[in-house]
């Protein structure tokens, strides 16, 4: 087993912990503000929706540049670019309460850095680890980002509820500083320059579309991700308001649900990095949906009293999560050339985004309507759906691909 990969990642995983949690600081403690001040559920989608379209447009065309930049540089111009935001953001809240719409401009500026951050990291991870670790490296990363996420949203509303806003903000700066500082000692070999390099900006888009296309396994699962996330990424941003609203109770106990689905979400990330290899990442895939629907589907049908059954079903929803997000990662790192491969991740998170803003523009007027425990009834029925769907449709697949 060969070990300077591992030590690699240690580095850069060490540093992505500071970054990681003090952006979940930054996430819970924005929207429990906006929860706060405004009691809107949309207000709390407007701002879901400035954060994801923005990269959810830009994700195909900043694909291209991916593949012709450094990663690790694009990396740290990227998350020192999301600090300054959140610094700029940070000194207003000192200087006075800012408008909705400012907050919705530092939303969306974060999330076009975010557009260069994300995609580049997973594109680089080929290049450090062997092709036969990527679920395993997936699963890691699945802990790394939940360990930071459950601690996130307790220290957020804690520093929010002891000093303010700003404060959260400029934590948020200390972190992309250590983790650009550890980052810059790990080694990540680039692609060939002659592979990476064109002269046409369309034929490189055009390029890495055909590719994604190529692979029948990759195109069916992200489709049905997207239908999948216009039910259930709006419940991202609408936990709190369903702990606030629905069960009646504080910030404490809405840091509480966030705190115990990242529990979720290490745990099911240990689970896959010690079982990467039992069964085929599109099992685990289908299956996490499943689970995850059934989870929500409960969810919507909780009495006002019944919070602590809330916290089981988190905790379900967060264990189920890497299960999804680690193997189809892993499946995209394995299918295609690390040259065309900021393109396909960049082109893929878009659909998945994309997808988002839709929910998001239904979820906020919907919710206000009709509750919150409507959303999660329907999301958790569409999501049970799309797991079931994969399911067969996926060993259809597998099938087709022996039998040609």
């Amino acid at each position: 087993m060969r070990t300077p990969w591992k030590k690699a990642f240690m580095l850069l995983f060490s540093g992505q912990i500071f970054s990681i949690l003090t952006s979940s600081m930054v996430q819970f403690a924005i929207i429990w503000h906006l929860t706060q001040t405004s009691q809107s559920a949309v207000v709390l989608t407007m701002a879901g929706l400035f954060g994801f379209l923005p990269q959810a447009i830009l994700g195909p065309f900043i694909g291209v540049w991916l593949d012709r930049w450094n990663r690790k540089k694009t990396m740290i111009i990227a998350d020192s670019a999301i600090a300054f935001f959140s610094l700029v953001l940070g000194l207003y809240f000192y200087l006075g309460d800012p408008a909705l719409e400012f907050v919705y401009l530092i939303l969306t500026v974060r999330s076009i850095a975010s557009a260069f951050h994300a995609p580049a990291f997973q594109a680089a991870i080929p290049l450090i680890a062997p092709e036969e670790q990527l679920t395993r490296v997936a699963g890691w990363h699945q802990m790394v980002f939940s360990f930071s996420s459950i601690i996130g949203p307790a220290l957020g509303i804690a520093v929010y509820s002891a000093a303010s806003l700003g404060t959260v903000l400029f934590l948020d700066v200390v972190g992309a500083l250590i983790a650009n500082l550890m980052l810059l000692f790990v080694r990540i070999n680039q692609p060939k320059a002659e592979a990476q390099q064109s002269s046409h900006f369309i034929r490189e888009f055009k390029l890495g579309w055909q590719a994604f296309i190529k692979v029948k396994a990759i195109v069916v699962i992200t489709v049905v991700s997207a239908i999948f996330n216009v039910g259930f990424m709006p419940l991202a941003t609408l936990f709190p308001y369903m702990t606030m609203s629905h069960f009646g109770r504080g910030g404490y106990s809405a840091s509480m649900i966030e705190a115990v689905f990242s529990i979720g979400m290490i745990l099911g990330g240990l689970l896959l990095g010690v079982a990467a290899s039992k069964w085929k990442d599109s099992t685990y895939i289908s299956w996490s949906l499943i689970v995850i629907g059934l989870a929500c589907l409960g969810s919507g049908v909780l009495s006002g009293e019944a919070f602590m059954l809330f916290v089981l079903l988190s905790f379900l929803m967060g264990a189920a999560t890497p299960f999804f997000n680690g193997p189809y990662m892993a499946m995209i790192q394995r299918a295609y050339e690390p040259a065309m491969l900021g393109r396909v991740i960049s082109l893929v998170t878009s659909v998945m985004l994309l997808a988002s803003p839709i929910g998001l523009l239904m979820a906020g007027p919907l919710v206000d309507r009709y509750g919150i425990q409507a959303w999660f009834f329907w999301s958790g029925l569409v999501t049970l759906l799309a797991g079931a769907y994969l399911l067969a449709r996926l060993k259809r697949l597998q099938v087709e691909a022996v039998n040609e």
